[in-house]
């Protein structure tokens, strides 16, 4: 199966394409979305959206897991990720892909198998697991990757499967 993963964002958009089978990863494409901090803010949903709906074409994705926001002090920059969010819910859905949603203690849980742990043991991890020679860049890009092996371990399974028939 193919799953596209997305680390949601309004600067940076992290997305990685794995190909899971059976108990098997390979990796197929992985990136960013980088929009320019002078653009106004509707001009870089609506490129999220476009290069969004480009990476869909292309690799045509069965599932697309995206990482549930985690809300800091800064309401302002939460809100903008909220809607450079809902613009990539929104693509998935328009596009026909199958979507999924994780917290990021569940992304760490799956990949590392501790809900606590740090960014750097999540990026050595995503690069072990996928076979990569180097550590995927931005850090955006691991942790979409990140959220792609966490829907495979999780949302792809035989037990989840049952349950969600």
């Amino acid at each position: 199966m193919v799953i596209l993963g997305i680390d949601p964002g309004l600067a940076i958009v992290g997305w990685g394409v794995i190909d899971y089978q059976g108990s098997r990863f390979r990796t197929l494409a992985y990136g960013s979305i980088l929009t320019p901090a002078g653009m106004e803010t509707p001009a870089r949903l609506a490129l999220i959206h476009r290069e969004l709906t480009e990476i869909i074409k292309q690799y045509k994705p069965a599932q697309m897991a995206v990482e549930e926001l985690f809300f800091n002090t800064n309401i302002t920059t939460g809100i903008r990720v909220a809607e450079a969010r809902g613009v990539i819910l929104m693509t998935g859905q328009e596009m026909g892909v199958e979507l999924f949603e994780y917290t990021p203690l569940q992304v760490k849980q799956a990949v590392v198998g501790y809900g606590r742990a740090e960014k750097k043991q999540v990026i050595s991890m995503v690069t072990r697991l996928l076979g990569l020679p180097t550590p995927p860049k931005p850090d955006d890009t691991a942790d979409a990757l990140a959220i792609a092996i966490c829907h495979a371990h999780s949302g792809c399974s035989r037990l989840a499967n049952y349950y969600n028939k």
